[in-house]
């Protein structure tokens, strides 16, 4: 069975920013804040981690960056699904910016996804983009403009609403993350505030002065603006 997200989430990426122990020492952090502030976090681990960061971690729920399509047997560079799935992952990314894919090749690893029970989380680089991706029915959908990933420049409220609303009009119950160019705790405040289900960060992350303090920083601040949003709809609810 796949593993549920609970709404607001925060998705940590990795890349290739950190290796080794560092990723291990990050994905602690991460873990204790996801426990303390009681929020669902999505760690985007390199290959080479993830039965590391998963064997080490409670709380996470652990992505592999990428996979293939193909089966148990030939295929000495490809990334096997079933190889992802046991060494801990709950879920793989698709089609970064930085690893894009076809629209047929996406189809196809969903459904092999779906065949192990990982989860899905597809990334889009427009409105339009995000449209098309959600007829596939992944999990979740990031939205993310290129030219604003690693900018320290968020999107806007407008295309957090159009791009959360195109893709809901497909598939109500896929999942929106915004991602693009989220540096600090403001940024996750305002994005979730403004309507966002999930909000990641990579370079926000691992380029900090304290990589550890900075993911801290962001998921405090997930539960911060959640809880907010719980106050105004209860205060709403009283004076109505």
């Amino acid at each position: 069975m796949k593993k549920k997200i609970r709404t607001p989430f925060f998705e940590v990426g990795v890349k290739n920013y950190l290796y080794g122990d560092r990723v291990l020492e990050l994905a602690k952090a991460a873990d204790a804040a996801a426990a303390k502030y009681d929020i669902d976090v999505l760690f985007l681990s390199p290959y080479t981690e993830i039965r590391r960061v998963a064997e080490n971690t409670e709380h996470l729920i652990v992505f592999a960056p990428y996979m293939d399509t193909l089966r148990p047997g030939r295929g000495i560079a490809d990334v096997l699904p079933e190889a992802v799935k046991a060494a801990g992952a709950s879920g793989v990314v698709l089609n970064h910016c930085e690893r894009p894919m076809t629209l047929v090749s996406i189809r196809e690893t969903i459904k092999r996804a779906n065949e192990l029970e990982l989860l899905t989380f597809a990334c889009a680089d427009t409105i339009e983009e995000a449209k098309a991706l959600a007829q596939f029915h992944p999990d979740i959908i990031n939205p993310e403009p290129s030219e604003l990933i690693g900018s320290g420049k968020v999107s806007n409220l407008e295309f957090i609403y159009q791009s959360t609303h195109a893709v809901k009009a497909v598939y109500p119950d896929i999942l929106v993350e915004q991602a693009a160019g989220i540096s600090c705790g403001e940024h996750v405040y305002r994005t979730i505030y403004a309507g966002a289900e999930g909000v990641g960060a990579a370079s926000g992350v691992c380029t900090a002065l304290n990589p550890c303090a900075m993911v801290d920083e962001m998921i405090s601040n997930v539960r911060k603006a959640f809880d907010d949003i719980q106050a105004e709809s209860q205060t709403v609810r009283r004076v109505l």
